[in-house]
């Protein structure tokens, strides 16, 4: 696992081994980054990263300049190797948060450039993840989320869903709000 961009890049992050994580591939990160560089300015972002695990994103994010990256993980060691890993390497625009993602969610009332949310493949509230975020009204217009999840997983019956591109066993999943959703309408 590297930083593939930014002021980082080239760093090895070398996570404990007892962190129950999936972290998203080298090859993975780097085909998103090069779909992001062409769809927005990563410079000067406000960023929420879902399910940070070992922090491989928010730290990418940071190290290309993004203004604030928030971290939610429930697992303590995740939270606290991300912290470090932002400490050691001078990237202070990184906050982490150990919470239930859901229950984060619940909470939130800021508004955010991009959100990124790898969860674990096996959590049944997967769809779930974008009906919250739009209907909370979490990104700035013109925002993205972005969820990571199984290739075999289809979330595209959300109004949101702007397409999906696959990378072996992971796909990414990206959402736009929505031009033409009524003044105080829902996501079902």
């Amino acid at each position: 696992m590297r930083i593939i961009g930014g002021k980082l890049r080239g760093l090895r992050l070398n996570p404990p081994q007892n962190l129950p994580v999936r972290p998203t591939t080298d090859l993975a990160k780097e085909a998103l980054f090069n779909i992001l560089q062409n769809q927005m300015d990563l410079e000067d972002i406000k960023v929420l990263d879902l399910f940070c695990g070992t922090g491989n994103l928010s730290l990418e994010f940071a190290s290309r300049g993004a203004e604030q990256v928030i971290s939610v993980d429930r697992h303590m060691g995740c939270v606290q190797y991300v912290k470090a890993a932002a400490a050691q390497h001078g990237l202070p625009q990184i906050k982490t948060y150990k919470a239930d993602v859901f229950k984060y969610l619940e909470l939130e009332t800021e508004q955010y450039d991009l959100i990124f949310a790898d969860p674990p493949y096996d959590l049944p509230k997967i769809p779930e993840l974008p009906k919250i975020i739009f209907n909370k009204n979490l990104l700035k217009p013109d925002g993205l989320l972005i969820v990571e999840h199984q290739s075999n997983q289809n979330l595209s019956s959300h109004p949101a869903f702007v397409e999906q591109r696959k990378y072996g066993h992971s796909s990414f999943s990206f959402f736009r709000t929505p031009l033409n959703l009524p003044e105080g309408e829902t996501f079902q």
